[in-house]
């Protein structure tokens, strides 16, 4: 059984998601709280799987409830925003930052049509997040102790001038720490397919634009490659490069997913780019991009993957490895490091 805290001052927001996720039996909502003062208390108190919070609420918002959480009780949480307005979704992604795992738009004026579409894609959402086994983020740094620097790994030469990311569950986060540890002339155009819920892409872009030394926005149809550009993937669409421009692509999706990292990986060797290339797979469930990975390393790319230590979700990079795709594992905070001397 999954035991889920709900924390939102509507009550009519609290009774809807009550209902979508009702139509589960395996999963039980042990609580229902009106403010982020009352999150933090009832999860320490009752230890739920999950906390579906909104990001505004009195008393105590939803960002210093996630920052108690993380730092007294860790616990996978949800975000919901109630809008996906670029300024209204970037306290989300600040929750995020903090150590919530995800956001989606919060449910409202359900129509009957649509409550079996709405509820399956949460009751999905619940059990995937619910299985995240989360970390302590200390609200107060602590001194880390000094780790043994690695030799650096011998890198194969050539001439080099995009990086493709790819990521799922967790990977805000990853790509935002892998994105600042970049610098804004960083010499490549970098692409990410990140799949997030419908509506967010702008406002995710908008946070990395915001958060990092790079300049980010969402890719558009036409769009030329250019350094130091960081390009995302809107969402309902795939992410393809054809020539030097970026095409966007309402063909079905792959895995379940569009965008698909898969479709963005397959394009550039497609293209014959694979050879100026670093594909980079961060955390995720399931398996997008690993088939993707594999033709990119048979076809020149340099490849990375995650390793399972510092994945949220080691599902997508894990597929990948299985299949021999990356020619590096590495640690999310070594990755930059690789990528500035593969990009000199």
């Amino acid at each position: 059984m999954i035991r889920v805290l709900i924390a939102d001052d509507s009550e009519l927001t609290r009774v809807v998601i009550c209902d979508l996720l009702s139509q589960d039996s395996g999963i039980e909502v042990i609580a229902q709280v009106s403010n982020g003062k009352a999150a933090v208390e009832q999860t320490c108190l009752l230890k739920p799987d999950l906390v579906i919070m909104d990001v505004m609420m009195p008393v105590m918002g939803g960002l210093e409830a996630v920052a108690k959480i993380m730092a007294s009780q860790p616990t996978p949480i949800l975000m919901l925003s109630a809008s996906v307005d670029v300024q209204d979704s970037g306290g989300a992604f600040g929750a995020i930052r903090l150590g919530a795992l995800d956001v989606m738009c919060k449910p409202s004026g359900i129509v009957t049509e649509a409550f079996s579409t709405i509820s399956a894609k949460l009751i999905a959402k619940v059990k995937s997040l619910s299985r995240i086994r989360v970390m302590h983020h200390y609200r107060n740094p602590r001194i880390q102790p000094k780790q043994q620097k690695q030799p650096p790994a011998k890198l194969p030469g050539g001439s080099r001038r995009i990086l493709a990311i790819g990521a799922s569950t967790g990977g805000p986060k990853a790509v935002l720490q892998l994105l600042q540890q970049l610098p804004a002339n960083f010499p490549a155009a970098i692409l990410i397919v990140q799949h997030i819920a419908d509506g967010f892409a702008a406002g995710f872009a908008e946070w990395l634009n915001r958060e990092t030394a790079l300049t980010v926005q969402i890719a558009a149809e036409g769009t030329l490659l250019q350094k130091g550009l960081v390009q995302i993937s809107p969402t309902r669409c795939h992410l393809k490069v054809k020539g030097n421009q970026l095409v966007l692509d309402h063909s079905p999706p792959r895995h379940n997913c569009r965008p698909s990292v898969d479709v963005l990986f397959q394009s550039l060797t497609d293209q014959n780019l694979a050879a100026e290339t670093v594909a980079v797979l961060l955390t995720g469930m399931g398996t997008d991009g690993a088939i993707g990975l594999a033709e990119m390393r048979q076809q020149g790319a340099h490849t990375i993957a995650q390793d399972e230590a510092s994945c949220a979700v080691f599902g997508m990079p894990k597929a990948a490895i299985e299949r021999e795709a990356a020619a590096q594992v590495l640690p999310l905070d070594q990755i930059s490091g690789v990528l500035s001397r593969l990009f000199v």
